[in-house]
């Protein structure tokens, strides 16, 4: 992948097209998919599109009991215990999808958190980079043989808008000097876009193809740890909770560009690519606003992605995925 190949396509789908439009003429029955957080917000609308189409869907989840209830009318789906802090839970996690599948055709990282106050899980590592990035890089690390089983499958990682925010700090990724919840939420954000980037250009031989995207701006659960004052005083919402913002999407059009990435033809072939709006995105200026879309040049950098993979790595220890 080059810089040249993060150019539109001409999608026929756009920012406001819903889940359900994507699956529409689809037919997934064979197709198994994991979808983390896949029981609430984005995640939910995904489960719900994934399964209306025929696909199977197993939705790991750290709250399986509330998971299964928030399900109660989607079929052909299962719930699987996983806190994605907890490596040991995420690895007990895998172990149990792989004594059920012998291939799985779609991981969707959905799940996540954003600009949370600080806190330190395992030992010591930053809370949203550990969730966000750790937890996902295990996860899809122990699935790896059964991606490499389906021989086609893709792995969709949901990055934000909120990686403009800043690269990986290499020199402080913990934020042990200082912690900033945007700044944290940030770098998360840009290495799920990294990991992407990572996961494709060693799975592509295998047929495993990688993307990562901004599903959009729209309210869901994800804000659950911002105060409302500070929702009204950035203008998404106003004093009842009701989204005012401009440009902000449905849940179900914020699901869109991840079903879209999962099953388009028009990405046959293609991966290592940053996606919005269900197409590809196209590089932003380093001080382009956030709002104005686009990926920044090292959300999707290759050396960059080698680093966090290395960083990762040595920080999880999880299972390597085969050069």
């Amino acid at each position: 992948m080059t810089f040249t190949d993060q150019q539109p396509l001409g999608s026929p789908f756009s920012a406001a097209t819903p889940a359900e439009d994507i699956v529409a003429d689809l037919h997934l029955s064979g197709t198994t998919a994991v979808v983390t957080g896949g029981y609430s917000g984005l995640g939910l609308e995904t489960t719900r599109a994934l399964t209306a189409a025929g696909a199977r869907v197993i939705v790991p989840a750290r709250r399986p009991d509330i998971a299964r209830a928030a399900l109660p009318e989607v079929s052909n789906c299962e719930v699987v215990p996983m806190d994605l802090a907890d490596l040991g839970s995420v690895r007990s996690a895998a172990a149990r999808i792989s004594d059920c599948l012998d291939r799985l055709d779609l991981l969707m990282a959905v799940a996540g958190v954003m600009a949370t106050p600080e806190r330190r899980v395992g030992p010591g590592w930053e809370g949203q980079l550990t969730t966000n990035h750790f937890g996902h890089f295990t996860l899809a690390c122990e699935l790896y043989p059964l991606l490499a089983a389906a021989g086609g499958a893709r792995v969709i990682v949901n990055s934000s808008a909120g990686h403009t925010l800043t690269a990986i700090r290499r020199h402080d990724p913990h934020f042990l000097t200082g912690y900033d919840k945007w700044l944290a939420y940030g770098q998360s954000k840009t290495a799920n876009a990294l990991f992407a980037v990572h996961l494709d250009a060693l799975g592509h031989n295998d047929g495993v193809r990688a993307f990562a995207l901004h599903p959009g701006r729209i309210i869901t659960g994800l804000q659950r740890d911002l105060p409302l004052q500070e929702q009204i005083d950035r203008g998404w919402v106003d004093g009842h909770g009701n989204v005012i913002g401009a440009g902000f999407k449905t849940p179900s059009q914020g699901a869109a560009t991840g079903l879209w990435a999962a099953t388009s033809l028009l990405l046959d072939g293609r991966g290592r690519l940053y996606l919005e709006d269900c197409d590809i995105a196209r590089v932003s200026a380093p001080d382009q606003p956030m709002d104005d879309g686009g990926v920044r040049a090292y959300a999707i950098d290759p050396d960059e992605a080698a680093r966090l993979r290395d960083l990762s790595a040595a920080a999880t220890g999880a299972t390597p995925i085969p050069r």
